[in-house]
């Protein structure tokens, strides 16, 4: 648990829009005033950015796992994981403990980074042959503030049932 994120000063918002992925099916709700980023060409995600304070984003992507991508078709570099920050070692193993469910009743991996300069929150899920994912990311000294926000739209964050 991380004591300096507890209270935060930044309320909910008052109006929510919902993302919807045309390729991977996985949605998650987002305030309706951020704006979005341009989409990759692949369709694989979407980033948004908070217009009052730029330096927080958060982002939706999925992804074949590495033994289902095709080696014909390859994988397009221009997607929103390629826009993240270079990982430091927080890809999820299938083998790792899931520690985190959202309100869709999945589980997976939920990861807080606190880092010098850049903070993030990330949710990771696997169904299938498809990981999805979700981080939220601000600058280091407003993370607390946005804490609850994060956690909020993780739990949010819904996948594709096996029925679906």
């Amino acid at each position: 648990m991380i004591s300096s994120c507890g209270i935060s000063e930044l309320s909910s918002p008052s109006s929510w829009d919902t993302y919807h992925n045309p390729r991977y099916n996985f949605e998650f709700p987002y305030p309706s005033n951020w704006q979005a980023l341009p989409m990759p060409e692949n369709l694989d995600g979407q980033v948004f950015r908070d217009p009052q304070n730029p330096s927080v984003e958060i982002r939706g992507w999925a992804k074949l796992l590495e033994a289902a991508v095709s080696p014909t078709t390859g994988v397009n570099s221009s997607s929103v994981e390629t826009q993240l920050p270079k990982s430091t070692g927080c890809e999820i193993a299938s083998s790792q403990p899931q520690n985190f469910t959202t309100n869709q009743g999945f589980r997976g991996k939920m990861q807080v980074e606190i880092g010098e300069q850049i903070s993030s929150m990330k949710l990771t899920l696997s169904q299938g042959e498809v990981v999805y994912n979700w981080q939220g990311q601000s600058k280091s000294e407003t993370f607390a503030d946005y804490y609850r926000l994060f956690y909020e739209i993780a739990s949010e964050y819904r996948i594709p049932t096996p029925e679906d």
